[in-house]
């Protein structure tokens, strides 16, 4: 380790000095890692600005905009109340970021990832969301050195509240039409990872307002399913299946469940975007309940971000990390720990599954 260490001070030295960064900037060999890398350093410092430039663009419904083909400056700046040179302004900074390409002089269009957000509401929703976080983060020292509550810890009730069972409608209607917005950017990244056509009933455990077990439900004709979560929020996973017309498929149960029993008789239970929010003792509470309402043999199934995984790994602990600081509540896992206490809680084999995009979400199977 002394030698290791010994090297990447002697390496750090190197890549501090000015004139070493000059000499790489203009070598021919080391010219693409130099300017490379000032451009990674350059969008750290710069990153805010991104971000806020995508939710102007959110906030004015650009991509919406231009769905059905190019727009001149004129028009943009008409539909959004921007003055001509605002809207060209924000124009080229969002063709800079890829949302939108230019189509001939004064005119725009959707870029790639302005095309690809249309067709994830989620993106919205959450970019959108992003504003509460952004009040949290704006002393992030204060943030780290503090537990005091936080704009985030209040938007999510549940995180905060002595007994989550007594939350009313009108607290959890927002943050769960976020999740149910998000919800579709993992759904299908899960269910393609393990489909469950060997399954007779699910028992989805904090299945929200019911878009994962709709999806599952829909998958697959032959499946019934379980929804437990909190009362305020079963009520509106009640109505969901109402309208799809599941309701003679699923049973919805409110209660919670670090005190109540929950529902038995389900051959798989599903966990999704449940544990990353909670501490590891809350975690392994959570994880025996889901235990004991399996039958031997019986599987469960997580999906939620994780940390570690390969193609992912800012999202894990430098996107998540620091949001669930600001929930004060729960905190990123690798697949690694999360085997741990899976096996604390009494599964015996664990096997994490490879989903197409782990950005969005990690998948782990346990019996």
């Amino acid at each position: 380790m002394a030698f290791f260490d010994t090297l990447y001070r002697l390496r750090d030295a190197l890549v501090m000095s000015p004139r070493f960064q000059r000499w790489a900037a203009a070598f021919p060999l080391t010219r693409p890692m130099a300017t490379r890398e000032a451009s990674a350093l350059f969008d750290l410092c710069a990153g805010f600005v991104y971000a806020q430039v995508l939710a102007a663009c959110v906030r004015l419904d650009i991509f919406a905009f231009l769905r059905d083909g190019p727009r001149t400056t004129a028009e943009i700046a008409a539909a959004t109340d921007l003055t001509p040179d605002a809207a060209e302004r924000l124009m080229l900074a969002a063709v800079a970021l890829r949302l939108v390409a230019v189509r001939g002089p004064g005119r725009f269009g959707l870029g790639m990832l302005g095309a690809a957000l249309l067709g994830n509401p989620g993106v919205s929703a959450m970019v959108e969301h992003h504003a509460v976080l952004y009040d949290d983060l704006r002393d992030p020292v204060a943030l780290l050195r503090t537990t005091e509550e936080t704009a985030l810890s209040r938007y999510w009730a549940y995180a905060r509240h002595g007994d989550p069972a007594d939350l009313t409608r009108a607290e959890v209607d927002s943050y769960s039409a976020l999740m149910a917005a998000s919800q579709s950017l993992v759904r299908d990244e899960i269910l393609d990872a393990y489909p469950m056509k060997a399954h007779k009933q699910l028992l989805d455990l904090g299945g929200g307002d019911g878009a994962f077990l709709s999806a599952a439900a829909a998958r697959h004709p032959h499946l019934r399913g379980v929804l437990f979560d909190l009362p305020a929020v079963a009520d509106r996973a009640r109505e969901r299946f109402a309208r799809e017309g599941l309701s003679a498929r699923v049973e919805v149960s409110g209660g919670s469940f670090h005190a109540d029993e929950v529902p038995k008789g389900a051959d798989i239970v599903s966990l999704v975007r449940v544990l990353y929010d909670h501490d590891d003792d809350s975690a392994l509470s959570i994880l025996k309940t889901a235990r004991a309402a399996l039958p031997p043999g019986g599987t469960l199934l997580i999906g939620e971000p994780m940390a570690g995984l390969p193609g992912a790994e800012r999202v894990g602990h430098a996107y998540f990390g620091l949001y669930l600081i600001a929930m004060r509540s729960g905190r990123p896992r690798t697949p690694a720990e999360f085997t741990v206490l899976l096996q604390k809680s009494g599964f015996s084999t664990v096997t994490p599954l490879r989903s197409r995009r782990p950005l969005l979400t990690g998948v782990i199977i346990a019996r």
